[in-house]
């Protein structure tokens, strides 16, 4: 092979090389490019389930007087009562305090089951709007009643307060869906965020929305005392 020959195909290879380089670079940052799409439209979905959500509460108080209860998380799905309401009784919801969190009752509502996660949505309610109505009363509750819970900028006490005596807030736990729970019943683990933990602590009063962070990815939503007794009113619910 003369000197001309091998040298032509020594640059062939160089090139050849420099082209896969490039292909390979050109792929990996449309792959993250086409990531970060999918998280976007899952967020932007995610979003519109949690206004359903909040339009479906507030249509259910206009039809029955009340706001419903949470269902019970741990149920899995399409066994029996997944997704139904737990019942209301005189001071609440049928358990006491803890039976004020759960699961958005999807079924009762007639809403989809999970965010675009593929993770259930988790509802609090105050009691004073999700008892049982006592005839002849058209509300369980009146103007003067006011929801028990805060949306903050951060937890408490640091956090400043973003709205005040909510009577229900939604949460989807995003996309790291930490504390959430799965269409099987079962709990995900534990954030490191406090803020992510604050808003499934127990039974919590205070709820944190916020621009997301590294550990933050959670979204919520809130039907305001205001709004609900705007709709209960053009309903002739209350008074």
């Amino acid at each position: 092979m003369n000197p001309i020959t091998r040298a032509l195909r020594g640059f062939t290879l160089i090139e050849m090389a420099i082209v896969l380089g490039i292909i390979a670079l050109l792929l990996g940052g449309g792959l993250t490019l086409l990531s970060a799409q999918i998280e976007q439209q899952k967020n932007k979905d995610t979003q519109r389930l949690l206004e359903e959500a909040k339009e479906a509460l507030i249509g259910h108080a206009v039809r029955f007087g009340r706001l419903p209860c949470p269902a019970d998380p741990t149920i899995a799905s399409g066994a029996a009562g997944a997704g139904v309401e737990r019942a209301p009784d005189a001071t609440g919801c049928t358990g006491g305090a803890p039976a004020l969190q759960g699961a958005v009752p999807w079924a009762t509502l007639g809403l989809p089951e999970l965010d675009a996660w593929g993770r259930r949505f988790t509802y609090r309610v105050s009691a004073n709007f999700a008892r049982s109505l006592t005839p002849p009363a058209q509300a369980a509750f009146t103007l003067a009643d006011n929801g028990d819970m805060a949306i903050r900028s951060a937890t408490a006490p640091a956090g400043a307060v973003l709205a005040s005596q909510i009577p229900a807030v939604v949460v989807s736990h995003g996309p790291n869906g930490l504390r959430s729970y799965l269409p099987s019943g079962t709990q995900m683990g534990v954030s490191t965020d406090a803020d992510e933990t604050n808003n499934f602590a127990g039974v919590p009063t205070d709820f944190v929305s916020k621009t997301p962070t590294a550990t933050f990815d959670d979204l919520v939503v809130w039907v305001t005392p205001a709004i609900l007794a705007n709709r209960m009113l053009q309903a002739q619910r209350l008074p």
